[in-house]
């Protein structure tokens, strides 16, 4: 019989892991999207060697296990004198790991941006500067947004191998808990909800985001204003 006052009394803790487990996803998903774009960027300059660099580092990480790249980076970083403390290592993990998807789902974006837009942006004088941040990015944020959100829940569950490596994340707490009470099923009950609950959150706020931000694209946009006007006329 499920015995919820085990929740209870080690409660303390499990919230401790779960906000260890909350800041790891977070720290994670933010480097793994920065560095994601980046990657799309650079993968963009017409340099073979570069291309083949970036191209080669994004299927090995998009094809190995994230458990030995955790693995490499936490117990092989000293030997080329990168010692980082578990969490640190979890985060940093985490953030090489979704690089390379983000990477790859920001040049589906990016490549999906009418070639037109760009081509009037550059005919009207702007940089490219100028373009990737009105032009470019608004387009691909309405295309890429529910491969964002689905990723950032990926790396919801991938925070689960964090505790082999010893951080104090929600599963290592879990795992004390079944370890001081032999309450295995308790504890695996618990860990379910509490990620079914944290990737319930992510998936409702990223259909809030997405649902804003096509809104805001919409009535932002020259033809959206145009609908408008001629509708308002109407």
């Amino acid at each position: 019989m499920l015995d919820l006052s085990l929740l209870v009394q080690y409660g303390p803790a499990l919230l401790r892991g779960f906000g260890v487990t909350i800041l790891c996803w977070g720290a994670g998903c933010l480097i793994g999207m920065v560095l994601g774009f980046v990657l799309m960027l650079l993968r963009q300059i017409p340099v073979k060697p570069l291309r083949w660099a970036i191209r080669a580092y994004i299927e090995v990480i998009r094809g190995t296990p994230f458990l030995i790249q955790l693995f490499l980076l936490y117990s092989g970083g000293p030997s080329i004198g990168l010692r980082l403390e578990a969490t640190a290592a979890g985060i940093l993990g985490l953030g090489i790991y979704g690089s390379a998807y983000f990477a790859e789902i920001f040049r589906a974006g990016y490549q999906a941006v009418p070639k037109g837009q760009v081509e009037a942006a550059l005919s009207l004088g702007m940089s490219y500067g100028s373009i990737l941040r009105r032009v470019i990015v608004p387009a691909m944020l309405v295309s890429t947004i529910p491969s964002i959100v689905n990723m950032m829940a990926i790396l919801t569950k991938e925070t689960v191998v964090l505790s082999i490596i010893t951080v104090p994340e929600l599963m290592y707490e879990m795992q004390t808990m079944a370890a001081e009470t032999f309450a295995t099923f308790e504890t695996i009950v618990g860990m379910a909800l509490f990620y079914w609950l944290l990737v319930e959150v992510v998936s409702r706020l990223g259909r809030r985001l997405e649902a804003r931000v096509t809104r805001f694209l919409t009535h932002a946009s020259p033809q959206g204003s145009s609908t408008q006007t001629a509708t308002a006329r109407a």
